[in-house]
C-alpha cells in the first residue's frame, strides 16, 4: 500500500471509529440546569415492581409514594419520568445504574454503608423497619419462634440480611421481588415473610388472612439511588426533597399514601 493510500486509509479508520464512538457515548441529554440524562426529554427511574404503595400498577400505569416524588424532580428539569421495572439486585448493586439504563432509582431502596460504595444517595426521605408477616393465629412472633420453618426474604434486601444475622435455625427462601415473596406465604411455601414495615401493613389491609406479628427496630431509612459522579442530578433530587418538605408537598404525597400525615 502507497503511503498515500495508507494515510488515506487511516483518516477513513479515525472517522469511522469517531462515528461509533459518537453513537455509542452519552447521548447529551440534559434537564434544565445542564442536568445529564440518559434519555432526552425523560428522567428515567429504575424501580421494582411490586413494592406497594412506593411503586405498583394500577392498569397499565404505575403509580405510588416513589413515583409522586420523582415526579417533582422530573418536573424541576423539565422533562418526563420515565419508569423501568427490574430485578432489585441490579439496583442496589448499582449496576443498573452504572450501565446507563436509568438516571436515579427510586425504589423503597434503604442506605447502607455497603451500597453507598457502589452508589451514591439523596438525602433520607423515608424512615423504615423490618416487619414479620404470618397468617393469623401462626403464633410466629419472633424469629426464634422460626426456627425449624421456612422464612420468604426478597433477595438482595435488608430484610434478608437481618433475616440472616438474626435468625439461626430458619430456612430462607429467596424471592427476586415482593410480590412472588407474599405469594409464597399465601400458597403455604414459606411460613412467614419479612420485609420493610410499610409494604406489609399495606398488604395486610387487602389481605385480613394475613397479619404482622412484629417489627424488628433496625432504624432504617431510604434513599434515592444516583450514579456516583452525577453530581447535578443529585443536587437536584436533593433539592425537590428538601423544598417537598419545607412547602407541605411532601406531606400531601405521604398523606395521598399512607393516610397519615408523616410523624
Amino acid at each position: 500500500m502507497s503511503a498515500r493510500r495508507f494515510t488515506v486509509f487511516l483518516a477513513a479508520t479515525a472517522a469511522a471509529t469517531l462515528l461509533v464512538s459518537c453513537s455509542s457515548s452519552d447521548s447529551g441529554a440534559e434537564g434544565k440546569g445542564g442536568v445529564p440524562l440518559v434519555k432526552k426529554g425523560k428522567l428515567v427511574n429504575c424501580t421494582g415492581l411490586p413494592y406497594k404503595p412506593f411503586e405498583h400498577k394500577e392498569g397499565k400505569e404505575v403509580v405510588g409514594f416513589d413515583v409522586d416524588l420523582v415526579d417533582l424532580v422530573a418536573k424541576k428539569l423539565g422533562v418526563e419520568q420515565e419508569i423501568v421495572d427490574t430485578p432489585f439486585e441490579g439496583i442496589e448493586s448499582g449496576e443498573d445504574l452504572n450501565s446507563k439504563k436509568c438516571d436515579l432509582a427510586a425504589a423503597g431502596m434503604t442506605i447502607t454503608d455497603e451500597r453507598k460504595q457502589k452508589l451514591d444517595f439523596s438525602a433520607p426521605y423515608f424512615d423504615a423497619t423490618q416487619a414479620l408477616l404470618t397468617k393469623k393465629g401462626s403464633g410466629y412472633a419472633t424469629l426464634a419462634d422460626l426456627k425449624g420453618k421456612k422464612l420468604g426474604v426478597q433477595q438482595s434486601t435488608t430484610g434478608e440480611k437481618y433475616a440472616k444475622d438474626n435468625g439461626p435455625g430458619v430456612t430462607l427462601q429467596q424471592y427476586e421481588d415482593l410480590g412472588l415473596e407474599l405469594a409464597g406465604l399465601e400458597t403455604g411455601s414459606v411460613d412467614a415473610a419479612i420485609n420493610d414495615n410499610g409494604v406489609l401493613y399495606d398488604y395486610v389491609k387487602d389481605h385480613p388472612d394475613l397479619e404482622v406479628t412484629a417489627e424488628f427496630q433496625t432504624g432504617e431509612q431510604y434513599g434515592i439511588g444516583i450514579r456516583k459522579g452525577n453530581a447535578e442530578l443529585l443536587k437536584a433530587v436533593n433539592d425537590v426533597i428538601a423544598a417537598a418538605k419545607a412547602d407541605g408537598t411532601y406531606d400531601e404525597i405521604y398523606k395521598k399514601w399512607f393516610g397519615t400525615a408523616p410523624k
